[in-house]
């Protein structure tokens, strides 16, 4: 009875500290988020009438809100598999006696503490049309080119993003490859195994769990590159690199609200799914490596 009293004793003190956190996610997130889906089925904020999914079918038949889906997509699906493998490529080498070590853990930590105008500062000093990268490339022999208004930006972009999340996600795997027990490699190298094999039926399959983390936080962060991509290139950027938050930032400056929490709306359903679909393959890897 007394550690049954303990337990709910315990409980009561945790649901106290976590109610001012509860309070503060209500009304800066939740409250916000389902207002916004019962305003994106309305014609308007006040007095509007419902209407359904009309502003929904709106949304799919804007051509600019295409484009800005499309580019977020294509940059997600392109973007996320490259950091997870350099990521822990990298995780990998620093396990390693490699003399580089030190240069390779401050050159991707560094965009961790920075903050993003000093990045925005040197992207501009970098790849302006009067940039360091063009005076380089002048003084080739070849012509200067307009990296943010060209099929180039979204190779920018795409650096800025590897660049601030690689280290984050290199951290996790580091921290995922030093819980797998030696005593499994040490085992694996007296059966003769090679490295090939130890990478391929060890390393990845105990660093599965943290390779689904770094994921999910990969496609998170990726939703995030229109802060630099914002400050770079201003509201309308060059069409290559107009994402999603551009069209919403672009719809409640204009005061068209229903687009804007539709798309809203959207983007948090296909994240959901996502998340969701992460975890169920998740689930059914462990089970099969479990032999359940």
């Amino acid at each position: 009875m007394k550690i049954k009293r303990l337990i709910q004793k315990d409980a009561c003190i945790a649901v106290l500290f976590l109610i001012p956190s509860g309070i503060g996610f209500s009304l800066f997130y939740l409250i916000p988020f389902v207002l916004s889906i019962f305003y994106s089925l309305k014609d308007g904020l006040i007095d509007g009438s419902f209407v359904g999914l009309f502003n929904y079918r709106e949304l799919l038949n804007s051509v600019s809100f295409l484009k800005a889906a499309s580019n977020t997509f294509w940059f997600t699906i392109i973007n996320v598999p490259l950091a997870v493998v350099i990521s822990l490529s990298l995780a990998l080498c620093l396990q390693q006696k490699i003399w580089f070590k030190n240069f390779i853990i401050s050159s991707f930590i560094l965009p961790i503490v920075v903050p993003v105008a000093s990045i925005v500062m040197l992207l501009q000093i970098l790849f302006d049309w009067n940039g360091t990268l063009n005076a380089w490339i002048v003084s080739m022999g070849f012509k200067p080119i307009d990296w943010m208004k060209s099929d180039w930006s979204i190779v920018v972009v795409s650096i800025v993003y590897l660049w601030k999340n690689i280290g984050y996600n290199m951290i996790l795997f580091l921290a995922g490859l030093q819980s797998i027990p030696k005593d499994y490699y040490e085992t694996a190298e007296m059966e003769g195994a090679g490295r090939y094999f130890k990478l391929r039926h060890i390393t990845l399959v105990y660093s599965t769990p943290t390779m689904f983390f770094v994921i999910l936080i990969s496609i998170v962060n990726s939703f995030k590159v229109f802060r630099e991509t914002y400050l770079i290139a201003g509201d309308y950027p060059f069409d290559r690199i107009y994402m999603m938050q551009h069209y919403m930032n672009n719809m409640f400056a204009s005061l068209e609200l229903q687009k804007l929490t539709s798309a809203a709306t959207l983007m948090a359903g296909c994240i959901l799914i996502l998340v969701f679909v992460l975890f169920t393959v998740e689930r059914r890897y462990k089970k099969f490596m479990n032999g359940d």
